[in-house]
């Protein structure tokens, strides 16, 4: 568990990761020597496992997306590492994940166009044998939060418990 301090420090670097420390120090009121050493604590932990830049996926001409649900079988360790490692390397990808319930993946993807979202599907997925149910799900508009509280900091597990 977090602290209210170290609970404040990832807060802030989730709203700004470029934050300078004093900055930082200051909105979480600690001194720039303690919030210095929280942040390393916090890396050290695994906490705060990287940053990164967020891009405008129109601006780098990919303004389409789409959620590909694939079914592969047999689902077994054989099958599925190899697939993620296939999926990942595609450049069209952003993330994936590996499910449970009627599909076994769901592949967060961004194209230009929808034929290339098309091209993407039948070329690259559903020709893979170990492919054998493909949906896909086009987007009409992606919102990420930028911030997760710590579990328990909210509130949540109290109501919902």
């Amino acid at each position: 568990m977090l602290d209210s301090v170290d609970a404040a420090i990832v807060r802030e670097l989730q709203k700004d990761a470029r934050l300078p420390n004093k900055d930082l120090a200051d909105r979480v009121n600690v001194a720039a020597s303690t919030c210095v050493v929280r942040h390393r604590s916090l890396r050290e932990r695994g906490v705060i496992t990287g940053y990164h830049a967020e891009v405008d996926l129109a601006a780098v001409g990919r303004p389409v997306q789409a959620i590909i649900a694939v079914r592969v079988r047999p689902h077994t360790r054989a099958i599925v590492e190899p697939f993620m490692d296939y999926v990942l390397s595609l450049p069209e990808v952003l993330a994936m994940s590996h499910v449970a319930g009627p599909e076994d993946f769901l592949v967060h993807v961004a194209v230009a166009d929808t034929p290339h979202l098309q091209r993407l599907v039948l070329d690259r997925f559903t020709t893979r044998r170990e492919v054998s149910e493909v949906q896909t799900n086009l987007l009409f508009q992606h919102v990420r939060k930028h911030t997760v509280p710590p579990a328990g900091s909210d509130g949540a597990r109290d109501r919902w418990s």
